[in-house]
């Protein structure tokens, strides 16, 4: 069987790195020939590929398009404002931020623009399927918020009425709204209907199904939720990366906490 494999690197790796390249190669083949079930892990576009191994990446880009700490950003604004509009197309969002190098930094950043030290947030705990990012003691964010978390019943599906039934109790400042490892589709009104109903804002991490969201065959939280994040990769098949998604009114304190958690 003849392999078609993406790896070029136009010589120039293999000729003044080889055991590198070698290992590259190696890798790009174990992808290639084996079926990937890690949930988190995905095939990615050649495209993507060159993209991420050209000139950009080493341009610093400190700052927003238009008002960067650095130089020379003209074409990196232009590529990012792109970015920004395809998002705002594809998910129908008011708001989108693709600085993010991950979705725990992009968590960390909403944490950061939407809550105090000492508030409370209500997440799907870490044995139910949620992750490790969303307030659990093993993560930063466990420092400087509390935390309680909602599971799943007998069935493994999520009970809205427990669910509300806790809200009221804890009165949260935040409801997170994700998961690792949840097979069902999410009601992610109901979720809204709770955060009015105890005050709380609500924010979904759709990092494990943003890629089916885009393709119209999972529910959209953005009509829903006051913030979103994602990552870039996994269903997306994009970069390794992050995004955040909210309602237009949320822009500056979003841009202000992600800049703010970089330094």
């Amino acid at each position: 069987m003849t392999r078609v494999l993406y790896t070029d690197y136009s010589g120039c790796l293999k000729s003044r790195d080889k055991e590198i390249f070698d290992l590259l190669r190696e890798e790009e083949i174990r992808q290639n020939d084996g079926i990937e079930l890690i949930a988190s892990e995905n095939y990615t576009a050649p495209e993507v590929l060159e993209a991420v191994g050209s000139v950009a990446m080493w341009k610093y880009a400190e700052g927003y398009p238009g008002k960067r700490y650095y130089g020379g950003c003209r074409y990196i604004d232009a590529i990012e404002n792109l970015a920004i509009e395809r998002l705002k197309k594809v998910f129908n969002a008011e708001y989108v931020n693709v600085q993010p190098h991950s979705g725990t930094e992009a968590n960390l950043a909403v944490y950061a623009a939407f809550l105090k030290p000492g508030d409370k947030v209500m997440a799907m705990g870490l044995n139910f399927g949620g992750h490790l990012s969303h307030i659990t003691n093993l993560s930063l964010s466990s420092q400087l918020y509390q935390s309680v978390f909602y599971g799943v019943g007998a069935d493994g599906h999520l009970n809205m009425n427990e669910i509300r039934e806790m809200a009221i109790k804890e009165k949260p400042q935040m409801i997170l709204v994700g998961a690792s490892a949840y097979p069902f589709i999410i009601d992610f009104k109901a979720f809204r209907e709770i955060a009015d109903e105890v005050g709380a804002y609500l924010m979904v991490d759709m990092a494990h199904i943003c890629g089916l969201v885009a393709g119209g065959v999972h529910p959209s939280p953005i009509p829903y939720a006051d913030v979103v994040t994602s990552t870039t990769h996994k269903t997306a098949r994009g970069p390794r990366g992050a995004i955040i998604m909210a309602k237009k009114e949320y822009e500056k304190q979003i841009d202000g906490a992600l800049i703010n958690s970089a330094f």
